[in-house]
């Protein structure tokens, strides 16, 4: 025995209406212009009757209609051609109409000329009434979307429709995941919790650099919790329409009280959450009625209600404070760039999926990534095994993870560039000269590569990767990262005399340190441990306009600009020392990046190694600490004679 299937609840009987409607409306339109141009009735040719009786009387007319009321014959003639004329009192017409075998036609219905002229003069008002008709039945329907601006774009996940990502596929934010795995385990058993008086936090915020995986959290959480998870943007809430995104908030948190407990994640919401009374005009728009619907939302909660918001920002700095007090979001949780153990496990994470060579060790990748976020390392293993494709190798090996750090960091090659041999050996010298003052200067990163190859908007590159990872720079090591900066401009000097623009990004990035050196971290002597010039205010962010940061005098501005330009000539100058110090290993390195293109770390400090001795001073050693002590008169073979004493 079969039984049939019953409809599901709420499902629509026809999902395509919209289309139908639509079709409807073009297939008259259509109709219009077929019936207007194509149906011949409409427009016959109008002939003379003394024509007419000529053509009746040769045998050519087929069939008329007589309209005695409008004195008026419509014929057709045996060539099918449609013509009209005017009747006149002509007795003898029927006779001849029989005569020569002539359907005759009396005033009938013409149909297909009615309808052309009512298709003519009616259907364009009768468009402009179906398409009002059918705008204002979608703005009454209530699950009708064309004027429903007010609903919420919130995207539903329900149990199939999860990603499945959990806490173990995320790495490197073991803190953010502890605390938002307690924010799960609230949404299971809540009971738990509420028996010992314990309130769960009604918001979580998810702060961090762009790439830090807070989008990764919030779909770790919807993968773990058992419970509805809805996801929007905070563009989603803004509309130009007046009140559509405090209407929006409404319903979003009318959805989430029907299906509690549940989780809601906004991404961005620096885009609806900036602070009030922001811009020129006062900043009463609609942007901050959005706001203030979503401060009442979450104001509103049921102490018995076991709704969470989470939200994403990489711009803590412009949201408004009220969104930030404890009972909206309650727990701040940052997001920040991983250590070298968490870009290791990162690493592991991007790498189940891939075949590697045995040899590939990513903990030195990872040494060499400082500064990397989640997404920078995912498109950096995604990056060595496009390469590892395009070379038609079946597993990634070490080289192609080399080769996708440069380009990720310096950017790709470019084979194309045609650089004459002049402009290569300035290229040369000036990154040679970069990596001997880093080798040389007192506090910097070790050199990891030297190449004229072109990449990105770079000519040539020195590639420098400290050992460890640093969260704080000391005086020295700001003043050393000066004096390399300027090593190039001033190889470029020393070598020929003159000088080029390739060290214009140096120039403006040692600018920027000098300035900081100055006025942020207060290191300067001279002008003491202050902080000179205010924070940089925008007039989006409710700010006064106009207002000056500058918050000390033309006589300390003219100080400040002598310091910075004494530390970056000071740095130009000893970088220029170290420069003709070692002026052989300059030419000699710079000659062997000219032939090889690129020079690797252990080969650099191969060259730097001094050379063994020669015969002669090794013996001169030998004599030395064999041969017993002398009188002074009589030094040793190969050895100056000894200063005498004072």
């Amino acid at each position: 025995m079969t039984t049939s299937k019953k409809p599901k609840k709420n499902q629509p009987v026809n999902k395509n209406w919209k289309n139908t409607v639509w079709y409807f409306l073009v297939g008259l339109m259509l109709l219009s212009i077929v019936t207007t141009y194509f149906n011949e009735p409409v427009g016959p040719s109008q002939v003379n009757f003394s024509d007419f009786i000529q053509e009746l009387t040769q045998g050519n007319i087929q069939e008329v209609t007589i309209r005695p009321s409008e004195s008026i014959i419509i014929g057709q003639t045996a060539s099918g051609t449609y013509f009209k004329t005017y009747y006149v009192n002509y007795p003898e017409l029927m006779k001849e109409l029989r005569d020569h075998g002539v359907s005759i036609k009396v005033n009938p219905a013409d149909s297909g000329w009615v309808w052309g002229v009512f298709l003519q003069a009616f259907l364009p008002f009768l468009l402009i009434m179906l398409l009002w008709f059918f705008i204002f039945r979608q703005a009454q329907g209530m699950n009708n979307q064309a004027m429903s601006f007010g609903k919420s774009r919130a995207t539903p996940l329900t149990k199939d429709k999860k990603e499945k990502i959990t806490f173990k596929d995320v790495a490197g934010v073991d803190e953010a995941v502890e605390e938002l795995a307690e924010i799960v385990d609230f949404l299971k058993k809540p009971d738990r919790y509420k028996a010992i008086g314990a309130k769960i936090p009604k918001g979580v915020l998810l702060m961090g650099p762009p790439g830090t995986g807070k989008t990764l959290l919030a779909k770790a959480i919807a993968g773990e919790a058992d419970v509805p998870f809805f996801s929007l943007s905070g563009s989603d809430f803004v509309e130009m329409f007046v009140g559509v995104g405090a209407s929006r908030v409404r319903d979003l948190f009318g959805q989430a009280k029907k299906k509690q407990p549940c989780l809601i994640f906004v991404d961005e919401i620096d885009a609806v959450g900036r602070h009030r009374g922001a811009g020129l005009g006062g900043g009463h728009d609609e942007r901050e009625q959005t706001l203030n619907q979503l401060l009442v939302e979450m104001d509103g909660f049921d102490p018995t209600q076991t709704i969470i918001i989470i939200a994403a920002t990489n711009r803590p700095d412009i949201l408004d404070p009220a969104l930030l007090r404890p009972g909206r979001f309650d727990r701040q949780v940052t997001v920040d760039k991983p250590d070298l153990k968490g870009r290791v496990e990162i690493l592991k994470i991007h790498s189940k999926k891939k075949k590697f060579d045995k040899d590939v060790d990513l903990e030195i990748i990872a040494r060499g990534t400082p500064g990397f976020t989640g997404a920078d390392l995912a498109n950096l293993m995604n990056e060595a095994t496009l390469l590892a494709a395009r070379n038609n190798q079946k597993s990634v090996a070490m080289k192609e993870l080399q080769e996708a750090l440069e380009r990720v960091v310096a950017g790709p090659q470019r084979k194309s560039r045609v650089i004459s041999d002049h402009e290569k050996e300035v290229i040369s010298y000036h990154e040679v000269g970069h990596a001997l003052v880093a080798a040389f200067a007192k506090k910097t990163d070790p050199v990891h590569k030297i190449s004229i190859l072109p990449r990105g908007r770079a000519l040539g590159y020195t590639l420098q990767l400290p050992v460890e990872d640093k969260f704080l720079m000391s005086r020295d090591e700001i003043l050393s990262s000066l004096e390399v900066l300027m090593g190039g401009r001033a190889a470029e000097e020393l070598v020929f005399n003159e000088i080029t623009s390739g060290a214009s990004n140096d120039i403006e990035r040692a600018t920027q340190m000098a300035r900081s050196f100055v006025c942020t971290y207060g290191m300067s002597k001279n002008l003491g441990t202050r902080k000179y010039g205010g924070t940089q205010e925008q007039v989006f962010l409710g700010k006064s306009y106009g207002s000056d940061n500058k918050d000390y005098s033309e006589d300390t501005a003219t100080l400040i600009d002598n310091e910075i330009k004494a530390l970056i000539d000071m740095a130009y100058d000893n970088s220029m020392k170290i420069l003709t110090k070692n002026r052989k290993k300059l030419d000699e390195i710079a000659k062997l990046l000219l032939e090889k293109e690129t020079i690797g770390r252990d080969e650099f400090l191969a060259l730097l190694k001094p050379k063994k001795q020669s015969v002669r001073k090794r013996i001169s050693k030998v004599v030395k600490d064999v041969v017993p002590k002398k009188s002074d008169s009589e030094p040793p073979i190969g050895l100056s004679p000894a200063s005498s004493p004072a």
